[in-house]
């Protein structure tokens, strides 16, 4: 008898994890290219990193570099442009497709480290608030709902004018503003699986919560974490474009879409270009993303799949 309860448990508790078909991989590819808007949004993201990992090779000039005589000149289907500057020049002579080239190194780079460190923080509180509840979970609670009271923005900027705007500072302020989302989301989900039967029969046989946790509960809400993580990626990119065009984000002489923004602004009855082709790289970029996270959504989670 004991035998027969020892195999039901395994059982059990082998339902916890997360099933993993040889043909996974390929299972996602052909759900990929089923949809348009996923497709779509896979080939935006791609060039966007490519561009950014390899902006040295495709830049045809130093971002940096300046040149008066060629400040405003216009793209190079209009008249009084050239093929030296496909996009134009800023008010500074600098070329504009290349500035935007290694401007996406900074998107990325602040948009990833953000999401990463915003996440952590969120997915640790969320699994420790959801498993344990009591007042551990009343604490976590409030303290969500006191940075849900103050407009993200504002507190942004707030700490940003205080600590002086710098990359890592301002990686730090989005990862440390952001992470109540997830909280509030990994808990919600932990409360439905710890009181599965796999996680009652591991609590049964004497497994730990540190094991219960990271066994039996993490991979069966990380596909949630996955989807509001690449949706994040997009409003943190937005984040920071409106942080460098207030000033506060991103300084020269390193380039950013936003700081780019904030430089042709003045221009935009003249020299249109100057922002204009920055708001579209933002644009595009986001709208990739967003497309791409949600056929992420529609493939992870269940509830969408049920409602199909």
């Amino acid at each position: 008898m004991s035998a027969s309860m020892e195999t039901q448990t395994q059982q059990l508790q082998g339902m916890g994890k997360p099933v993993r078909p040889t043909g996974q991989l390929g299972r996602l590819a052909r759900l990929l290219f089923k949809s348009k808007t996923g497709t779509i949004g896979l080939m935006i993201v791609v060039s966007v990193v490519l561009m950014s990992v390899f902006a040295g090779a495709i830049a045809p000039h130093d971002p940096a570099k300046t040149q008066v005589s060629e400040r405003l000149k216009p793209p190079m289907w209009v008249e009084g442009g050239s093929a030296a500057n496909p996009l134009g020049t800023d008010n500074l002579g600098r070329d504009v497709l290349s500035r935007i080239i290694y401007g996406s190194q900074v998107s990325l780079l602040v948009g990833i480290c953000a999401v990463i460190v915003a996440g952590a923080i969120g997915v640790i509180l969320g699994l420790v608030s959801g498993y344990y509840g009591g007042w551990i979970d009343s604490v976590i609670m409030r303290t969500v709902d006191a940075f849900l009271a103050i407009p993200n923005i504002l507190f942004m900027l707030v700490i940003l004018a205080v600590l002086g705007p710098s990359l890592m500072t301002l990686i730090l302020v989005l990862g440390f503003t952001n992470w109540v989302k997830y909280a509030r989301i990994i808990r919600s989900e932990v409360l439905g699986v710890k009181e599965r039967d796999y996680v009652k029969a591991a609590r049964t046989v004497g497994a730990s919560n540190r094991r219960i946790i990271l066994t039996h509960i993490l991979p069966n809400v990380i596909s949630s974490f996955i989807v509001v993580s690449t949706l994040s990626v997009a409003t943190t990119i937005i984040a920071e474009a409106s942080l460098s065009f207030l000033g506060l984000g991103i300084q020269p002489p390193t380039v950013s879409w936003g700081g780019m923004l904030s430089d042709g602004r003045q221009y935009l009855a003249t020299s249109w270009w100057v922002a204009t082709f920055p708001g579209i790289a933002i644009t595009v970029t986001v709208l990739g993303i967003m497309f791409l996270g949600d056929w992420l959504r529609d493939v992870l989670d269940p509830r969408m799949k049920a409602r199909k």
